[in-house]
């Protein structure tokens, strides 16, 4: 009837059609295909022989048929659902001799676990409540934000693509003006925008304040903006929480020359092997990042990935025994 809404038996026609030209010796097909999430759109599947091996040397037309039926469906309203599955199976005997597509089945599924998070999403409040436990649990007291980066795209979302872009003042409970530590707070939330369970990039990076002249305000200021460099450098990087790992410890990045005497900056696991636990989506490593010299560093091998022997060398000869 015209003006009726395309429906699962038009998507079921159309599609009989379509994949009913199977290769030779298909038995069966299943095609699994999202609609837009976030900007896009999934599809995977193919055909299968009798012992369910694939078999499609032209996977995109059968892609393109189902995608076509999708956007069908999606724009015809009804129902709300995100994931179309598709099921074909041929013919039997002797209707497979006489050129019959086979059988066609779609069903239209709503998946809350491929609904990509909005900006109001509770994740990103756990995670920040789940790190202050972690902080205050090791005896450190928040004083504040050192730096912080307000600027967010529609999702919430910054350069470290979580809601939140900042460094945490962390004192020791006592009072002590001593043992002061900034840390990342961010990089273990969950990105905005996309569905998968992940913390972010994985890890979150700390860093004793280090000693010098000036006064701890000034120091505490050049540093937090060193940090949130660093945090976008690990944000950026490719799997930099599974190198460290890896390796014990990299030669991460050069430093400006404001942070003399330090040239530059090893990012190691925290020496008691800390991890944040109880975010979203399981725990996460904490990281020092350790300012060292060029004299620390001298004679390491530039071929070596991440210089990672030489940045061992140079942590081994710190005293690290206080927990940050």
């Amino acid at each position: 009837m015209a003006g009726t809404p395309y429906g699962i038996a038009d998507a079921e026609r159309d599609l009989r059609a379509d994949l009913g030209r199977a290769p030779a010796g298909a038995v069966a097909g299943a095609w699994s295909a999202t609609t837009l999430q976030a900007g896009h759109a999934q599809i995977s599947g193919g055909y299968t022989d009798a012992r369910g091996r694939h078999l499609d040397p032209e996977p995109r037309r059968a892609f393109d048929a189902v995608r076509a039926a999708v956007e069908r469906l999606a724009a015809a309203g009804g129902a709300a659902f995100n994931r179309v599955e598709v099921r074909w199976t041929r013919a039997g005997f002797p209707l497979s001799l006489l050129g019959q597509p086979g059988r066609i089945h779609v069903e239209t599924v709503f998946d809350p676990a491929i609904v990509p998070r909005g900006p109001e999403d509770p994740a990103y409040e756990a995670a920040a409540a789940a790190r202050r436990r972690f902080w205050e649990g090791r005896g450190r007291v928040l004083s504040g934000f050192a730096a912080q980066d307000l600027d967010a795209n529609i999702h919430g979302q910054t350069k470290w693509f979580c809601p939140h872009r900042r460094v945490l003042l962390l004192h020791p409970t006592d009072g002590s003006r001593d043992g002061v530590v900034l840390a990342t707070d961010g990089l273990s939330t969950p990105w905005a925008g996309i569905p998968d369970p992940e913390n972010g990039v994985a890890c979150e990076v700390a860093l004793r304040l280090p000693e010098g002249e000036a006064a701890q305000t000034e120091r505490v200021r050049l540093w937090a903006n060193i940090m949130v460099s660093l945090g976008d450098r690990v944000a950026d990087g490719y799997r930099v929480a599974r190198d460290v790992e890896t390796h014990g410890a990299i030669l991460f990045s050069r430093l400006p020359a404001a942070c003399a005497p330090f040239e530059f900056v090893i990012l190691a696991a925290a020496a008691d092997g800390a991890a944040i636990p109880d975010l979203p989506f399981g725990s996460v490593p904490l990281f020092e990042a350790v300012p060292v010299t060029a004299a620390e560093m001298a004679g390491g091998d530039p071929d070596e990935a991440w210089e990672a022997s030489t940045a061992r060398a140079a942590l081994a000869r710190r005293d690290r025994s206080a927990p940050l």
